[in-house]
């Protein structure tokens, strides 16, 4: 299957992708969303939220395929090329990491590969604010997907690049485990703010107050996978 080595860079690469503010503010635009639509039925917060978590938990899972078998079509070359392949993986992850890590120091909104983009977050939440029904949480949060990829997909493609060596079906096992701990603070969200441990807007203050800090963590554990790659420790 996969060595315990490359499981904990795929874990590391995983849980970065997890505290990615990015992910996290979207989600809490969708919940406000849900509570505007539905301010007594608390039941449709709960479905809408996990339908959106589903959805993009089933669209990065789609394109964690579609980038590993891109990657399987250069097996050839890979196989002959393998440390280069690697090194430019690794120096991916440190580069990125090491952007993740500046946003700690001299944060700014909208960095690039660590958030998204000002420019694209008026569509997005426009995109958001017709979500009016479970179902249509599932479809919106598919189309939003697009808009979290250049925030996000950094260290999905090192991990689809990690997992390529192993064949599709493999990685493909290997990806459901990966996303279900990217979307795992999702579903922490959408219960405390259902069981009403706390409010949307007391999520969404706490993750512009520690913004900085997930940055940091996210940086420090995408530079060390890359750090890891570089050195030759596969």
């Amino acid at each position: 299957m996969v060595d315990a080595f490359n499981f904990v860079k795929i874990t590391m690469l995983a849980l970065s992708d997890a505290v990615n503010p990015c992910a996290l503010a979207v989600l809490t635009m969708v919940l406000v969303t849900l509570l505007v639509q539905n301010p007594k039925k608390k039941r449709a917060v709960l479905y809408g939220g996990f339908s959106f978590i589903l959805a993009v938990y089933v669209g990065y899972l789609l394109y964690g395929l579609v980038i590993t078998k891109f990657f399987i079509s250069f097996a050839e070359w890979m196989r002959i090329n393998s440390r280069i392949f690697y090194d430019a993986l690794g120096i991916l992850a440190m580069l990125i990491g090491g952007l993740q890590i500046k946003d700690f120091f001299f944060y700014k909104p909208g960095g690039f590969l660590t958030e998204m983009p000002l420019v694209m977050r008026p569509y997005a939440k426009m995109l958001i604010k017709k979500i009016n029904s479970p179902s249509g949480a599932f479809f919106i949060g598919l189309l939003v997907t697009i808009f979290l990829l250049p925030c996000t997909m950094g260290p999905y493609i090192i991990a689809t690049g990690i997992l390529s060596q192993f064949g599709l079906i493999r990685a493909g096992l290997i990806l459901l485990y990966y996303n279900l701990l990217f979307v795992s603070p999702m579903f922490f969200i959408v219960g405390i703010v259902y069981y009403g441990f706390s409010k949307v807007e007391d999520v969404s203050g706490w993750k512009e107050r520690n913004i900085r800090k997930l940055h940091l963590i996210a940086g420090i554990l995408i530079f060390l996978v890359g750090f890891s790659l570089l050195v030759g420790w596969l």
